[in-house]
């Protein structure tokens, strides 16, 4: 749970700049690539990442562009890159207009009883779709990119992240 906008938007900074990452090592050819038959591919991930942006913040409260749940995902990762983009830009700008006792505010969802806490649960489930498109871009052959860490890729060449 966050107390302080500025702790929030610290995370929020590092959580997007990750999930970016990921996004941009996605291409056009994979976008319906699942790790099993009937689960959920790229494009549907990465599109989600975007819906559920714009939801959660709806929840807390914020002014973020929303998807509508049965909007066809787009035919090409720059679509959902610069949706995702504008998103997380329109998050970082309405918090910051957040106090630290707006963090506080219940939002009337038991599991998520503050803003504070939805913006948190926000961050995480991110990482949760994200974690799943790093093993789908190992499953597709695609370059991993060290969001946590180094990754085969980089850890080859030597680089420590």
């Amino acid at each position: 749970m966050y107390r302080q906008v500025d702790d929030f938007l610290k995370d929020w900074a590092v959580a997007v700049e990750g999930t970016l990452q990921v996004l941009q090592a996605v291409t056009d050819d994979k976008l319906g690539q699942s790790i099993l038959e009937g689960h959920s591919t790229f494009g549907w991930l990465g599109w989600h990442l975007v819906e559920t942006t714009g939801y959660f913040s709806h929840l807390a409260g914020l002014t973020v562009p929303m998807i509508g749940q049965d909007e066809p995902v787009p035919g090409t990762a720059r679509e959902i890159i610069a949706a995702y983009e504008k998103a997380a830009e329109a998050v970082k700008e309405e918090v910051a207009k957040l106090s630290d006792v707006d963090l506080l505010t219940e939002t009337g969802i038991a599991s998520v009883a503050t803003k504070g806490a939805l913006l948190r649960f926000l961050i995480d489930h991110q990482k949760h779709h994200r974690g799943q498109m790093m093993v789908l871009l190992r499953q597709a052959g695609l370059p991993v990119p060290p969001v946590m860490g180094p990754t085969k890729e980089n850890a080859l060449l030597g680089s420590i992240t």
